[in-house]
């Protein structure tokens, strides 16, 4: 029987340094960074139209957080990703516990697949060489090893974790691991690109679920323990996997290197062999503004420009990035600029690893920018919050064909709707009507409303919000198409 390559695709992680575009509702892997496609549908795409010499598994499966399952629902099916089972972290854990609870839920028929486990927020250019690298090491992980792969550095990087490998035990370009190294100080990752035997972590692995399961109870049983609890009592909601949250919120947070990695290279006499596979696939983690100014083309002058932008007099060596509105730049070096809607960053390109510091004195300070961007994705569209003041709120709200919202009532706020395009089907207590384009409707509160679109286009409206409360918190649902909870009662009432 031909073992099969299961992909196991890790899509949590908040992408802190490319804030203000990424937000915690809203982080990186759902952004279109590099291309027509977000970063998760990159990855998704990664995983068709595979060379021959390894047989995938029909069904991938993808580990969110609860917060993110519709946006990355939507996401892979419009990448045409295929099947995918999708397992919702309740809390994040980092990377270890989500391995486990995807190696858990494959070996659950008594299957041992070769898990290939990949970020969702990478970027790789060269598909057939990601591939090739892949088919080299996948006898190594079929027997037994965990398999890892390293890029060359490029130059000595403070922000990524290092690979040491011994260049005397090499076999069809796979290298045993001599050791696990976390971010270096400057002076250090010089050194490790000069001594040649070194690699970036790209944190990328590939290992059988047994292997996994096996090391993970050598190393950390903390996090088995508590995973096997979480899968066991698991939840099937519409279409996605949901552990429990009790059980995996006592699980201890940690990396696949930390909980593991490491600790197998200190302990040879447990028999699990450390591989790495050189990857020279044009990979980027796209991890900080710099990281994004270095695999976006760039001018003469070494000008990246995503949006609308106008560069003059002697720009150079600068990322301009524009989302709503023109961004000009006299006489820049060695910048970043990002504007969003409700924010813009300016930095030095040498300071970008601070940009996370920077959103934790924010969210520190509760602002709640770092949180949510202006525009705000739902199950059945989004809105976009156009602006607000005390006792109103002004929404652009765009309605998907076919989606509704929930029955739903508020208790503080009244609700005016203008129908922009479209055609909507409004219930507002016992009575059905439709809204065509120019026409409008009145919601007062404590009215029981729906809101769809029956259509094949796109609905849009207008909404106006008044009254003395108007948190998103101040919502009863009746009846949810997506499985959605009423939020727990506001301080407001």
């Amino acid at each position: 029987m031909t073992t099969e390559l299961l992909p196991v695709v890790l899509c949590g992680g908040s992408g802190t340094r490319l804030f203000p575009l990424s937000r915690e509702s809203h982080p990186k892997q759902f952004l279109r960074l590099t291309g027509p496609q977000t970063m998760l549908q990159q990855t998704a795409m990664r995983l068709r139209d595979w060379e021959e010499g390894i047989s995938l598994a029909r069904t991938s499966t993808l580990v969110c957080h609860e917060e993110h399952r519709f946006l990355a629902a939507s996401q892979w099916a419009e990448a045409e990703g295929g099947a995918v089972s999708i397992i919702l972290e309740p809390v994040g854990r980092n990377t270890a516990p989500a391995l486990t609870l995807a190696a858990l839920h494959a070996c659950r028929d008594g299957a041992d697949p070769v898990m290939l486990v990949m970020p969702a927020d990478h970027v790789i250019q060269d598909i057939p060489a990601f591939q090739a690298a892949v088919r080299a090491g996948f006898q190594g992980a079929l027997q037994g090893a965990v398999v890892t792969f390293g890029v060359l550095p490029q130059y000595p990087e403070t922000g990524f974790g290092y690979i040491q490998y011994r260049q005397e035990h090499a076999e069809d370009n796979v290298f045993a691991v001599k050791a696990f190294t976390e971010k270096p100080g400057l002076a250090l990752a010089q050194q490790y690109v000069q001594q040649q035997n070194f690699l970036w972590n790209s944190g990328i692995f590939m290992l059988r679920t047994s292997t996994w399961l096996k090391a993970l109870q050598l190393c950390n049983s903390e996090i088995l323990i508590s995973c096997q609890s979480a899968m066991r009592a698991a939840r099937h909601d519409l279409d996605f996997i949901r552990p429990d949250k009790v059980a995996f919120t006592a699980c201890p947070s940690d990396s696949i290197d930390y909980a593991v990695m490491e600790k197998l290279l200190a302990h040879p006499e447990w028999g699990i062999a450390c591989s790495v596979v050189p990857l020279n696939a044009g990979w980027s983690d796209v991890g900080s503004w710099d990281a994004l100014w270095k695999v976006t083309e760039q001018d003469n002058h070494g000008n990246a420009v995503i949006g609308d932008a106008v560069l003059h007099q002697g720009c150079s060596d600068t990322l301009f990035m524009s989302s709503n509105r023109l961004v000009a730049g006299v006489g820049l070096r060695d910048l970043v600029v990002v504007e969003t809607a409700d924010a813009v960053l300016v930095a030095d390109k040498r300071c970008t690893q601070e940009v996370k510091t920077l959103v934790n004195r924010l969210s520190e300070a509760g602002h709640r920018i770092t949180n949510q961007h202006r525009k705000v994705h739902r199950p059945w569209g989004w809105y976009d919050l156009i602006d607000g003041g005390e006792r109103f709120q002004v929404k652009r709200i765009v309605v998907n064909p076919g989606a509704s919202l929930s029955l739903q009532m508020h208790q503080h706020r009244a609700e005016h709707w203008v129908v922009v395009k479209g055609e909507a089907e409004v219930t507002h207590g016992e009575r059905n009507f439709s809204l065509k384009e120019n026409e409008s409707t009145y919601i007062p509160p404590g009215h029981k409303h729906r809101l769809r679109n029956g259509g094949d286009q796109p609905l849009e409206i207008i909404e106006v919000q008044s009254g003395s409360y108007l948190g998103e918190d101040d919502i009863v649902r009746f009846d949810d198409a997506y499985g959605r909870a009423k939020p727990p009662v506001s301080p407001h009432g």
